[in-house]
């Protein structure tokens, strides 16, 4: 498995993950190939940093490093920490919600003029009928957790449109759930659209975290991955209609 890399000094390094590959294990799958797995192979130290997480069925899973997720077929910039205390000022920038991140996506349906940006300020929680799903607002099993995404359409087609999302918190599929919630479901997206159709060269939703901008021993860090090929390629063809 090859994970460019990014970004990397003594203290941080930054991945663009490529979509179809789990951050961690979930405690099932253990034949899957994720990053972790990646990062353990090539830095074994790190499997001193960090906090592992226990599964459902009990099994302990190892996190070397890795302060935050990205879902398995979402692509972009994610984070690994290189040391204990570099990891612990992450992971407290994303509990109080000062890490900015930008994401990149396609949707289903145009945006009327007055809908162009705006703010999805709905809470999230798991489903009823698929654990697997989460929800916003009513219907969820759970207890629900506050969830604020920001968001701008950068450009309109007929039927689909490009935008960008900025998300606040940081909650389970929060950008698949909000732009559900608001009838624009992610092009692709085989949990939350499963009846919709892709776009040519997409086999995954169209969901990129684009940058990430986040404050390390006083220095503001701003790192970018650029859309990846399906995903430019699923954009073009809306262009040409």
């Amino acid at each position: 498995m090859d994970i460019p890399i990014l970004y990397e000094d003594e203290n941080i390094l930054a991945l663009n993950k490529p979509a179809g590959v789990a951050v961690h294990k979930d405690g099932y799958n253990s034949e899957e190939e994720t990053v972790a797995d990646w990062v353990l192979a090539k830095y074994p130290a790190l499997v001193e940093v960090g906090e592992p997480m226990t599964a459902q069925n009990g099994t302990v899973i190892a996190k070397p490093g890795i302060v935050h997720r990205l879902d398995k077929d979402t692509s972009g910039v994610l984070l690994v920490a290189k040391n204990q205390s570099t990891y612990l000022a992450l992971k407290k920038q994303f509990q109080e919600h000062s890490i900015k991140k930008i994401y990149r996506l396609l949707v289903y349906g145009s945006f009327s003029a007055d809908k162009m940006e705006g703010t999805i300020d709905l809470s999230i929680g798991r489903s009823r009928k698929d654990s697997r799903r989460r929800l916003a607002g009513k219907g969820a099993s759970s207890v629900l957790r506050e969830a604020v995404t920001n968001y701008r359409v950068l450009e309109n087609f007929a039927e689909h449109a490009y935008a960008e999302a900025r998300p606040e918190t940081g909650r389970t599929h929060q950008i698949r759930v909000h732009f559900k919630a608001i009838n624009h479901p992610i092009v692709c997206d085989s949990l939350y659209a499963p009846q919709m159709t892709c776009l040519p060269g997409l086999e995954r939703q169209a969901l990129h975290a684009m940058s990430i901008e986040f404050s390390l021993l006083g220095k503001s860090i701003r790192l970018e991955a650029s859309l990846p090929t399906d995903f430019q390629t699923a954009l073009a063809s809306l262009k040409t209609l």
